[in-house]
């Protein structure tokens, strides 16, 4: 995509309407008169614009053409934030194009980086220390990939792995002990502390899903998922939780999920707490935590300080803030440090930027994976295929059922009953700066809510500090009133109620056969627990001791002291839940390829290996038979232990007869 100059005249005068260079007689640091074009956020959305498909290309040509068409150029501030009301409100898809070159310019001229400089003008006003705080440390790489060479690379193994995450990384760890031949593969590429920098827009585009936050194809949610090796535990919060004993026992009595609800599974989850080191001692609290906490204790409400897989001898809060980014300092506990890390130890081959096309059957039994490599650098491409009898999909719960439905096996369940734990958020301004970038993301959490009914409720949570997220979270209704809530940004904390949905979504494929998610609130529990979690979070806010309070909503009403807090309330659950409404997020998805008895309504058995394909098993959260109503990792983590002792069993090819 290669604009115009039209065209880019018109780009650079939305980016301009929607950050706008204002007068203020007291601006010390120059915040109300810089704009978006001041700090190169235009011709940075131009840059990624270009990387966009040739059809969303064509739909941007198209709005740009309007908005000149309207006399957007000559307009004033005021009449072009009208006339982007305007074309917003004439069809979906051009609400969509405004809201995504609205969220994109915020995004950029707040949170991208000066490509020279390192910094951004506009976080002085944020006493924002930014990257780097942390120099890296010295520590040599302890996984090696292959590289294909030629057009093609052939491999056999005794197990081939898809995915790295929680489950993909403790399954090619077990086989790997147990002597088998591993191999995994990884769709995306490979990252440590010598090349994380702690900024927003590189961690999106090098290790998440598809780029960044992605909105699910009814515009109703935006996901966030990991995307290389290592997969989420490179990128999450480090929030360790064990799985709750009600939804233990209703996997086993419901879904046929033997042992989950005893010692057996409680062995699994003390060995996975044992290998990533969790421990409550690396959970310096926040000031964002530190008003949940004494809004917690206001109220009489439960509050936890979080365990965490964190290395003690590493760990320094000025650093943890940045852990979504990949953590600079090495001490997060991911599975490349751990988990796939004992596997290489023990022979496996790693194939990074490496993606799955279809898993390979022979007489109605696993036989391998043909997959394509593509260089990063030069978009070479190898077809990859490995040989192999044992089948692990461990490739996240959006990535696994669309393999699934790609190769035509899993059955009729597969991509159904997807879970994202839908969270809202609402924002509590303070007296003083929360300094809600040092120390961890999520170190506290209220969990009085979370069986409030038929077992199913909320925990209420932090978010990490990250000012591009930040700003284009805050929904946009003029260009000055988003810039009078960034200068308080600092002053700011912001709540999340995560709810343990009842309802699902789906993962379809497209023509490419490529993953697409639906998701909507429509369950009735789950629609009562959302607004639940909303006056959950509004009450903590106010108990903590906010001086204004505003949910991350479409027209954001706003309580300051002296206001009705209960009119309040009631007002801000009546806001949709959906697009439009709420700012829905989820960084937890489940489900897709759930284990359970019955092959109508399940992909796997309560082992994990397919009901229609033996040899083909799920270790990821796509294997949840519910949603698990906690930050998933650990569950995934202990269930795909329990998976690959199944896999081991499965087979008499131990390792001496499997190599005799």
């Amino acid at each position: 995509m290669s604009l115009s100059v039209e065209r880019r005249a018109v780009l650079e005068a939305v980016c301009d309407t929607v950050v706008p260079a204002l007068e203020r007689p007291d601006d010390p640091e120059g915040f109300w008169a810089r704009s978006a074009g001041d700090v190169g956020a235009a011709a940075a959305l131009e840059a990624l614009l270009e990387l966009r498909p040739p059809e969303e290309q064509l739909g941007i040509d198209e709005l740009l053409d309007g908005l000149g068409d309207s006399g957007f150029l000559s307009s004033s501030r005021a009449s072009r934030e009208q006339i982007l009301r305007n074309v917003a409100a004439l069809t979906p898809a051009a609400a969509a194009g405004i809201q995504a070159l609205t969220a994109l310019t915020l995004f950029l001229s707040y949170g991208a980086p000066d490509p020279v400089t390192g910094g951004n003008p506009f976080w002085t006003v944020f006493a924002y220390p930014g990257a780097g705080v942390v120099p890296a440390p010295e520590s040599p790489r302890t996984i090696t990939p292959l590289v294909p060479e030629g057009p093609e690379l052939a491999l056999e193994a005794d197990a081939v792995v898809i995915g790295s995450g929680a489950g993909g990384g403790v399954i090619a760890a077990s086989l790997a002990e147990a002597g088998l031949e591993v191999v995994v593969l990884e769709a995306s590429g490979y990252y440590d502390e010598s090349q994380f920098n702690g900024y927003e827009l590189w961690a999106y585009q090098n290790m998440y899903w598809r780029g960044g936050p992605q909105p699910t194809a009814d515009l109703n949610m935006t996901l966030q998922a990991g995307a290389t090796l290592g997969g989420g535990t490179t990128i999450n919060w480090t929030n360790c939780l064990r799985t709750r004993p009600r939804v233990r026992e209703q996997w086993a009595r419901d879904h046929g999920l033997t042992g989950v609800d005893g010692p057996e599974f409680d062995a699994h989850l003390d060995a996975v707490f044992e290998r990533l080191s969790v421990n409550d001692r690396c959970s310096d609290l926040n000031g964002t935590q530190e008003r949940m906490k004494e809004g917690a204790e206001a109220l009489g409400w439960s509050f936890r300080t979080i365990l965490r897989n964190i290395d003690e001898s590493r760990y320094d809060p000025a650093s943890a803030g940045y852990i979504g980014f990949g953590d600079r300092s090495g001490a997060k506990q991911t599975t490349t440090k751990t988990y796939l890390a004992d596997a290489a130890a023990r022979g496996t081959e790693f194939v990074v930027n490496c993606f799955a096309d279809r898993i390979v059957s022979q007489g109605g039994r696993a036989a391998g994976v043909e997959a394509t490599y593509v260089d990063p650098a030069t978009g070479r491409r190898s077809h990859v295929s490995v040989r192999a009898p044992r089948v692990v999909v461990a490739a996240g719960s959006l990535e696994s059922p669309a393999l699934l439905l790609r190769s035509g096996i899993g059955g009729p369940a597969a991509g159904k009953n997807l879970h994202l734990h839908p969270c809202t958020a609402v924002f509590g301004s303070y007296g003083e700066d929360q300094r809600a970038w040092w120390g961890a993301p999520q170190a506290g959490l209220v969990d009085e809510f979370a069986a409030v009914e038929d077992d199913h409720g909320f925990l209420i949570e932090a978010t990490q500090y990250a000012l591009g997220i930040g700003a284009s979270a805050m929904p946009f209704t003029s260009g000055e009133e988003h810039k009078e809530l960034m200068h308080r940004f600092r002053y700011g904390a912001v709540f999340i109620g995560l709810v343990r949905d009842r309802g699902a979504g789906q993962v379809t494929v497209d023509a490419d056969g490529q993953a697409v998610p639906w998701y909507s609130i429509a369950d009735e529990l789950d629609v009562r627990n959302s607004k639940r979690a909303i006056e959950a979070q509004i009450r903590l806010h106010h108990a903590g001791g906010a001086r204004e309070i505003m949910p991350l909503a479409t027209g954001m009403p706003r309580w300051r002291p002296g206001d009705d807090l209960e009119r309040f309330i009631e007002r801000c659950q009546r806001i949709p839940l959906r697009a439009g409404g709420y700012r829905l997020f989820s960084a937890h998805q489940m489900g897709t390829c759930r284990m359970g008895t019955d092959p109508a309504t399940s992909v796997a058995g309560p082992d994990g290996q397919l009901h229609d394909t033996p040899g083909v098993w799920i270790g990821d959260a796509s294997a949840f038979p519910t949603s698990s109503g906690t930050n998933p990792m650990i569950t995934i983590m202990a269930l795909a232990r329990r998976t690959g002792e199944a896999i081991k069993a499965s087979s008499p090819a131990t390792a001496a007869a499997t190599h005799s």
